[in-house]
């Protein structure tokens, strides 16, 4: 595709929503620009990026200000395929303006685009037949069986907490944007892209696209965007500057380096990643490599540049 070295890097809600107390847009926008700042100094370094970021938080809040219009005046309920969609049109131009901004300041002439991503998962996927990921807020006993009734909604109990909606978080199996990510790629572009792990759609048949309500994994999104364009680093930035093994037990170790054998060791042992956050993660990083990727490293924001410099960060390779 090009010379010159490409990167995926995946960014956390962390990198967004950094604790309760700043939740707002424009906490949102100022954790964005914070975000920018490592990845321009990436850019800066030569580096072609492409930008993939969860949505959870965002999408809840998109839910929620959903679910009370309806209550409080009547208004029509968003579609989940929707919120994601309406999700990665606000990030990506959090980070795509705070991007032009620093990437301006800095005297470096790149253009950066969001491009609203779907991805396509397999219709009989087994996930959808055990729906766990919960969505939306909390409900009474009798709302939830209505809504399961009416709308064919999976409803839980949740812990003693209430009732919740569930979907489910296929594989993802192509990303249908693809040739337009790789040509903005192509022309030097920093492109923000598969935000929240893309937006799931089913193929109908003969092609037809269909927005399906569930959610991607965004390592997962960003791992297969990294093997199809080929990329020498897929990079996770998360909560943490480096993965740990026994996380936050007594006989926690953080680890610097990994190759692809001892992370499945450590998967496959089952007590050193958690599994809704480093977990899949991990799992992502291994599908990268085992499909040909050079390197993977996790760190958090702040690290980046000296992650890529091998100062710290946990640096895994095949």
């Amino acid at each position: 595709m090009t010379d010159r070295k490409i990167a995926v890097v995946a960014i956390g809600g962390n990198s967004l929503i950094k604790d309760k107390q700043h939740q707002t847009v424009g906490d949102q926008y100022e954790a964005a620009k914070e975000t920018a700042q490592h990845i321009a100094g990436m850019i800066e370094s030569d580096w072609d990026v492409v930008i993939g970021h969860g949505n959870g938080p965002q999408v809840g809040f998109i839910l929620r200000r959903s679910e009370i219009a309806h209550k409080v005046e009547g208004m029509h309920e968003l579609p989940l395929d929707v919120c994601g969609a309406d999700s990665q049109g606000a990030i990506g131009y959090a980070l795509q303006q705070n991007l032009q901004n620093e990437l301006h300041q800095r005297g470096v002439t790149k253009p950066v685009s969001t491009v609203i991503t779907q991805v396509l998962v397999d219709k009989n996927d087994p996930a959808f037949k055990s729906p766990s990921k919960p969505i939306g807020s909390f409900m009474e006993q009798a709302e939830a069986q209505s809504r399961a009734e009416n709308m064919g909604w999976d409803v839980v109990e949740d812990a003693g907490r209430g009732w919740r909606r569930v979907v489910a978080s296929p594989h993802p199996v192509e990303v249908v944007e693809f040739a337009s990510i790789k040509a903005l790629v192509e022309t030097g572009a920093v492109v923000i892209a598969v935000g929240g792990g893309g937006i799931p759609v089913i193929d109908i048949g003969d092609r037809q696209f269909q927005g399906t309500a569930a959610v991607i994994d965004k390592d997962f999104a960003s791992s297969l965007l990294a093997q199809l364009l080929d990329a020498d680093l897929l990079l996770i930035s998360t909560a943490v500057e480096k993965v740990a093994l026994n996380f936050g037990k007594p006989n926690q170790e953080w680890i610097d380096r990994m190759t692809v054998s001892e992370v499945k060791q450590y998967l496959a042992e089952g007590t050193h990643f958690a599994k809704g956050s480093m977990e899949p993660k991990m799992k992502a990083i291994v599908w990268f490599l085992e499909s040909g990727g050079k390197q993977a490293i996790v760190t958090d924001p702040k690290n980046i540049g000296r992650a890529l410099k091998g100062e710290t960060g946990t640096l895994i390779e095949p």
